[in-house]
């Protein structure tokens, strides 16, 4: 009843639904620099971590200790969010789907998808499930990656993982004549969901790039905790 519970307070349920977060290839979050890409990222996977699958977060840009920290926090204001919930019973579902998150810390010059495959068979070999999705935080988007993309989608078709990236905008660049960011532009095929995050004075406008009859929609976030503003 717990995991339910939270699901459905999750800002991804509110803003994207969780049917079809797995669905397709490639999903991004994008935002400038410090709006919330990552803390979004984070709600996704905790969404797939409550329905009982396994998750995938490789960071390019911190290490596993605040990965791990911002698992917790992102937990701690999901809890809180729908009222009291039991200490003991909150910390032992934290317990228990928390052994379903591997996090993987590389750099630039480190992160090579062929370690990433690799990973990835030793999942099949020790006839282990597979993660239902993989988050890559940090890849830089403002360099060419249509190689790396080319072998993360193959990726995707081996392991049937769909991958969620965090793409980094500036405050100076104009969109494009459809709206998009030109970061995600040079690639909007691959994608099937996307979502911006918007500062708007003292919330997060979180609009919908990419996700079908959801696309053009608004919703706000309070910026502390991730959580919906409801209006």
């Amino acid at each position: 009843m717990l995991k339910k519970d939270l699901i459905s307070k999750s800002p991804v349920s509110k803003t994207m639904g969780i049917e079809h977060l797995k669905q397709g290839r490639f999903g991004a979050v994008l935002s400038r620099a410090g709006v919330g890409k990552t803390s979004f990222l984070v709600q996704i996977a905790l969404t797939q971590l409550l329905s009982d699958k396994k998750i995938l977060h490789i960071s390019l840009d911190e290490p596993i200790e605040k990965i791990n920290l911002r698992y917790n926090d992102a937990y701690t204001n999901l809890v809180d969010s729908i009222g009291y919930v039991d200490p003991q019973k909150a910390l032992r579902l934290w317990e228990d789907i928390n052994l379903n998150k591997v996090g993987i810390s590389y750099n630039e010059s480190t992160f090579d998808t062929k370690k990433i495959r690799d990973y990835l068979k030793s999942f099949k070999k020790a006839d282990l499930v597979l993660p239902s999705i993989m988050v890559i935080d940090g890849l830089n988007f403002d360099k060419d990656v249509s190689g790396i993309l080319t072998e993360l989608d193959d990726i995707n078709q081996e392991f049937s993982i769909f991958i969620w990236f965090s793409i980094k905008t500036h405050r100076e660049e104009r969109l494009t004549p459809e709206g998009y960011p030109i970061q995600l532009d040079a690639h909007k095929e691959r994608f099937d969901l996307a979502i911006d995050l918007q500062p708007v004075e003292d919330k997060i406008d979180v609009v919908i790039l990419k996700d079908g009859d959801k696309t053009d929609q608004r919703y706000k976030l309070d910026p502390a905790t991730m959580m919906i503003v409801e209006e």
